[in-house]
């Protein structure tokens, strides 16, 4: 009776099988000593925020933490209350403006006489036209409702007016 190594009965040579689980296991040993090291480099990291500290003071950054986003929750809603205000004060302020400088009355010296346009975002203000003359300076208003009067307006108000409106 023979007898035959199992190894020998094996399709493939028996030095490369070792060779083989010889290089895999250098390849874990290498695995298994990285996986070591970021555990170390994880622990001190929680070693060093742990340090000096307890549950208690952990819990009273966190309450404090809290706090103040609770504050600036509170803050930004103030700020976006204003913020809405402002932004409903701008709509109503005059924020268009056309002025026309003329002569009322030919050969009575200069150009004194004007007309100013003041309109807000929605086109809504007056026309204020003075007039000067000889005899006293006249001061006229007419009402401008989203861009347009019902009053007849002369030419230097008309001309305002489209100064105003951007035409």
């Amino acid at each position: 009776m023979t007898t035959e190594s199992m190894l020998n009965r094996w399709p493939i040579d028996p030095a490369i099988v070792i060779l083989s689980l010889g290089i895999i296991t250098i390849l874990l040993l290498i695995m298994t000593i990285i996986c070591v090291v970021q555990t170390n480099r994880i622990y001190r990291k929680y070693d060093r925020f742990m340090r000096g500290k307890d549950a208690e003071s952990l819990e009273n950054i966190i309450v404090d933490e809290i706090k103040e986003i609770e504050e600036l929750k509170a803050q930004d809603k103030i700020n976006k209350d204003i913020q809405k205000t402002l932004t409903r004060n701008v709509k109503s302020s005059f924020q268009k403006f056309g002025m026309v400088k003329y002569n009322a009355f030919k050969g009575m010296g200069g150009n004194l006489s004007f007309a100013i346009a003041l309109l807000d975002m929605n086109n809504t203000g007056f026309i204020l036209n003075s007039v000067h003359s000889r005899e006293g300076c006249y001061l006229y208003i007419k009402m401008i409702e989203k861009g347009e009067t019902d009053i007849l307006l002369g030419s230097e108000e008309k001309e305002a007016l489209e100064q105003a409106l951007g035409y």
